[in-house]
């Protein structure tokens, strides 16, 4: 059973600019420096900036969405408004705002009734990937463990989850704020069992290897998604 999601990697140019820029806009704090990556905190998610280099690489033009509490939605669209052009959308009684960070990549910030003490950025809760094939895609994922809970192929996007995670699968287009679904994606989600949930698509993956972190799936798009124990 598949669960909360642990990493999202971008592919940045500079990731110490990138830092400087999350740093500065989403107060994210610096886990760990490695070689060509920079690993921030994005609440429970890490973000992990990596420089062009060998595969996995990170998204591309990536759309991402990121919770805040509801009690301080109305404090960071001040703040960001000043310096960004702000996208305001409204899902039932939940608002976002969008923006672009240097790199081309959408950034959501969602607002969610969240426990009294929690503060800033607590996690990632929404990822958009581009696929070539809908149908196929949405049979794949389905398969690994995500149920679909919103059908839009007519507007060539589907939308999935594990109860604590969103995935959403787009044919080439834009949605809101303009932004579109990442390329060669590189993210982690949590499961019980990872080897055997591996197994449910390992006949149409594009590779199944085992990593320190669990097991590495590639799907038919390029994507890699590691199932972490």
């Amino acid at each position: 059973m598949l669960s909360s999601p642990e990493w999202l990697a971008l592919e940045v140019k500079y990731p110490d600019r990138l830092t400087a820029f999350y740093d500065a806009f989403l107060e994210l704090d610096v886990l760990e420096e490695r070689d060509g990556e920079t690993v921030l905190a994005a609440g429970e998610t890490e973000l992990r900036l990596r420089a062009p280099g060998d595969v996995p690489r990170g998204g591309l033009h990536t759309h991402y969405a990121l919770t805040v509490p509801d009690s301080e939605y109305d404090d960071w669209h001040d703040q960001l408004g000043e310096r960004f052009d702000l996208v305001e959308h409204t899902f039932g009684d939940a608002r976002s705002l969008y923006f672009y960070d240097p790199e081309g990549n959408c950034v959501e910030l969602g607002e969610r009734p969240l426990k009294a003490q929690s503060s800033g950025v607590t996690g990632l809760f929404e990822l958009v990937l581009e696929v070539e094939q809908l149908d196929g895609a949405v049979e794949f994922y389905e398969r690994l463990g995500f149920e679909t809970v919103d059908d839009g192929r007519e507007e060539g996007r589907v939308r999935l989850t594990t109860g604590k995670f969103d995935l959403e699968l787009w044919s080439p287009r834009l949605g809101i704020a303009d932004a579109r679904g990442g390329v060669h994606v590189d993210f982690g989600v949590v499961t019980d069992d990872p080897s055997s949930v591996a197994r449910e698509v390992a006949d149409d993956a594009l590779s199944v290897t085992s990593v320190k972190d669990g097991v590495r799936i590639r799907d038919p798009d390029g994507h890699y998604v590691t199932l972490v124990g």
